[in-house]
């Protein structure tokens, strides 16, 4: 072939080599993420719409002049979250049918809240993943991936969640569960800042919350109280993500500087102790709420670390600012007032629940209020200008208090359940009356919406501290300062149990009253959302995704998920069309709980799924078969007494958070009793040299050994065998 000639045999090939590459670039823009513009176009947005890179205050302020966005964590800045939609309603509420649905390729647990711009979803997942995506559709637009480190998971005390992100001024922001705080770019993804919000890393914080965002600062805080570490909330610039405030919750050493002003006040209330050197506790992990007619940020904090006052404060005190709500100046940090729900926690009566801004007539008088219905089981109306307690009722049936004293604000406790002594069963436990889940206000009807709880534990004092007197602290496990080794023990021969309980309710913050309750027989149940359409959503254990009457709590529409719900429906409107998401699967604090067959992550497994519905919503989800749960033919158990006896305090300390206590699992992590010959036989590699690392299981080399290793798995065994007994036993 001359030089510059081409035959028909290559120009064959040529035509055929340029089809093949128009073929692969067609396919890979198919499949390629679309951008936003695409999804503008695809939505047919109007040409005025101010677009994700113009959220700012004002815009989240007025949300309500666009209620077919859901802007922020509450929808708005009250974050009652209540939606004026009133599309779906009780005469169409029938017709609600499932327009598309994600799998979101996790079994762990979905927390998080759904943020909606412009026809734009932007949510996180488990391990602090974030996705965008068409609102419409559920087309991907990007995807974000922290690659958090599977070690850290072993750092989280209750599951490796993420409760969402917050928008802002062209950025998405999200904690990480190792402690970053990340500027991602709302149209790429692709990450802007990224500092370190950890104080000291050596210790176990995790973040799980959602960030806030108000007067160009990003707001965040963390957890870790069950771990040993001091709570701090800080602000951050939106722009920059330069530390513009720090607010720490406890004092720390009493030898050093105090940080900031408040921590002086704070110091007064702790006596005796080294509390610093445990860590104190107070970690904010769940509320944050900005008020902009006063310019307040409101936080709730957390526990003590360890949980009994005795060990961290022996000489009495209140020890500040556990369990309270505060009130910080947004600009600068200083505070405006506080107050305290539970003094001298003795419990893990955390006040981080959800805070919601309204205005009521109290009284014969309107006032500016704040609402929270925290751990301990009162729900409080308080005076968001000063302050001042306006009500303290009860929302569950409590034994720990009697009543709040109106005149002090204080708790009036129950010294018959004081458990420094003797193992006591209380109510509530450490779950709490209510836990992160939201309830949602109708401020016309004055009502409160809320997932409540009745849950009887058993508190019993840490039995090395019992003989010894003192506490030291554990730096790389629990410093719950409670008994957990032997607590399956304790309980069994202990009296005093109730069965537990799950509701819905829709209360009366005024009067202590409610309109109606549901009932539910599993008690980790969904947030709940209210609309103008009388309508109340909600998903629970069962795996059901409910519409229920605003005015009388009557089912009018359910939905079959196969998969346990504890996350918030969220509402949102695209052309004229409303649409109703929520994410469903388990998890979070109620992993270590035992096995329980009554919900659908236990039945079906945990197959966690982002569900969105319209009216004549078509689409189908597969339908799930049940998991075999029945328990295998163990190995032949060759361990003595003794060390079935050591490896059960093993478990129960390193495992049973996870695997839950006495090897019954949740449906969320494995259910140890079901594991195959190869899992048994790889037991000390996975435990010990993070054969499953990739799959989220972390080592523990550091606490334990091989021996440690050997009677644990033969604790598991025994455990397991005995359970296989019952199963067969039980079978026709």
């Amino acid at each position: 072939m001359k030089r510059g000639h081409i035959n028909n045999r290559s120009l064959t090939i040529l035509l055929l080599l340029f089809i093949v590459i128009v073929f692969i670039a067609s396919y890979r823009a198919s499949q390629s993420p679309q951008s936003i513009e695409a999804i503008a176009q695809e939505t047919s947005l109007p040409r005025n719409t101010p677009g994700i890179g113009r959220i700012d205050d004002e815009r989240i302020k007025n949300a309500d002049s666009e209620p077919g966005n859901w802007l922020a964590y509450g929808r708005t800045y009250e974050e009652q979250r209540f939606s004026p939609l009133d599309q779906i309603n009780k005469q169409t509420v029938p017709q609600l049918g499932l327009a598309w649905y994600r799998d979101m390729q996790t079994t762990r647990g979905l927390e998080a809240t759904p943020i909606i711009v412009d026809g734009i979803m932007f949510i996180s997942s488990s391990w602090s993943r974030v996705y965008a995506l068409n609102a419409v559709s559920g087309a991907e637009i990007w995807a974000f991936d922290p690659e958090v480190p599977r070690q850290w998971g072993r750092r989280a005390c209750c599951d490796v969640v993420n409760r969402g992100v917050a928008v802002y001024k062209g950025k998405v922001y999200v904690g990480t569960l190792d402690g970053r705080l990340i500027a991602l770019d709302a149209a790429s993804g692709k990450p802007v800042w990224e500092v370190d919000t950890f104080i000291d890393r050596s210790r176990f914080y995790t973040i799980t919350g959602a960030p806030r965002v108000a007067r160009g600062k990003v707001f965040i805080g963390n957890g870790g109280a069950e771990f040993g570490v001091r709570g701090y909330l800080s602000a951050y610039d939106a722009a920059s993500g330069e530390l513009a405030w720090r607010f720490y919750t406890v004092p720390g050493d009493p030898a050093q500087p105090f940080e900031h002003a408040e921590m002086a006040l704070a110091a007064e209330t702790w006596s005796g102790g080294e509390w610093w050197k445990v860590g104190g506790g107070g970690t904010v992990w769940n509320s944050i709420v900005y008020d902009p007619e006063f310019n307040h940020l409101y936080f709730g904090v957390g526990n003590g670390s360890p949980w009994p006052r005795v060990m961290r404060s022996p000489g009495g005190g209140d020890n500040l600012f556990l369990s309270s709500i505060v009130a910080v100046d947004a600009d600068s940090g200083k505070m405006q007032w506080y107050y305290q729900t539970t003094p001298g926690d003795n419990w893990d009566y955390t006040a981080v629940q959800d805070i919601m801004l309204a205005e009521l007539e109290v009284d014969g008088a309107m006032r500016k209020v704040l609402m929270q219905a925290p751990k301990n089981g009162f729900f409080y109306v308080i005076d968001r200008s000063n302050g001042e307690l306006l009500r303290a009722h009860k929302f569950v049936h409590t034994t720990w208090a009697s009543h709040v004293d109106m005149a002090t604000g204080r708790p009036v406790e129950n010294l018959a359940l004081d458990y420094s002594k003797e193992a006591k069963w209380i109510i509530p436990t450490s779950l709490g009356a209510r836990n992160w889940q939201a309830m949602s206000f109708d401020a016309k009807k004055g009502i409160v919406y809320l997932t409540a709880s009745e849950i009887s534990g058993i508190y019993a004092m840490d039995q090395d501290w019992l003989k010894t007197g003192s506490y030291a602290r554990k730096p790389l496990g629990l410093n719950l300062g409670i008994e957990i080794a032997g607590l399956a023990k304790i309980a069994a021969e202990t009296p005093g149990a109730l069965p537990s309980k799950g509701y819905l309710k829709a209360f009366n913050p005024l009067t202590g009253n409610s309109d109606w309750v549901v009932e539910y027989p599993h008690y980790w149940n969904g947030g709940a959302l209210a609309t103008s359409g009388g309508l109340v959503f909600q998903g629970n254990a069962a795996g059901k995704i409910n519409a229920m009457d605003s005015d009388s709590g009557d089912v009018l529409w359910s939905f079959e998920s196969y998969t346990s719900v504890i996350a918030s429906p969220v509402t949102y409107q695209i052309d004229g069309v409303q649409y109703v998401a929520i994410l469903a699967g388990t998890g979070g604090g109620d992993l270590f709980n035992g096995y329980t067959t009554d919900i659908a992550s236990v039945i079906y497994g945990n197959h966690g799924k982002l569900l969105v519905f319209k009216l004549d919503g078509t689409e189908k989800l597969p339908v799930q078969q049940p998991v075999d749960r029945t328990i295998p033919l163990q190995p032949e158990l060759q361990a003595s007494a003794q060390d079935i006896a050591k490896g059960e305090a093993l478990f129960q300390v390193n495992c049973a958070a996870c695997h839950g206590f006495s090897v019954r699992s949740s449906g969320v992590i494995a259910d140890l009793r079901l594991m195959s010959e190869a899992t048994h036989q790889a037991f000390e590699q996975i435990v010990l040299e993070g054969a499953f690392l990739t799959k989220g299981m972390p080592t523990f080399d550091d606490v334990l050994d091989a021996r440690d290793t050997r009677d644990i798995h033969a604790y598991v065994v025994s455990r397991a065998q005995a359970d296989r007994n019952s199963q067969q036993s039980a079978t026709p």
